[in-house]
């Protein structure tokens, strides 16, 4: 393809994409870890820890500041060994929580109509940012 560029890497001093902040419709942060006991993060983009702040409460920390609190959050939690009937959610625990260094979730599940939060095996947080 003649005129084409192929870049390999694009990175900043600090290893993160250098124009992160100015490309939309790209994930800025992303979280894959294990809610459970000590909590431990499997995979990760622009998330530098995880707070655990009580059962299926949890910080993301952002390694570098997003632009404003205006992003979007969406999420995953998986509960083993459950009966039918059972789903579980990511939530935003409370607007004011949303900082541009860090957003506080929760992992819920329901049973029988009862909502309860729960310390998940696997959490998967996606944040979405002008």
């Amino acid at each position: 393809m003649a005129g084409a560029i192929t870049i390999s890497t694009l990175n900043n001093d600090t290893g993160v994409l250098a124009t992160q902040n100015g490309m939309n419709g790209i994930a800025k942060a992303w979280v894959n870890f294990d809610g459970t006991n000590t909590v431990t993060i499997r995979s990760s983009f622009n998330v530098s820890s995880i707070t655990d702040n009580g059962t299926g409460d949890y910080t993301v920390n952002f390694t570098n500041a997003l632009p404003n609190t205006n992003y979007a959050i969406t999420g995953f939690s998986r509960r083993d060994n459950d009966v039918g009937g059972v789903f579980s959610v990511i939530s935003a625990i409370q607007t004011n929580t949303k900082t541009t260094t860090a957003c506080r979730i929760g992992s819920f599940f329901q049973l029988s109509g009862s909502t309860s939060p729960f310390d998940s095996p696997e959490v998967d947080v996606i944040i979405f940012s002008n």
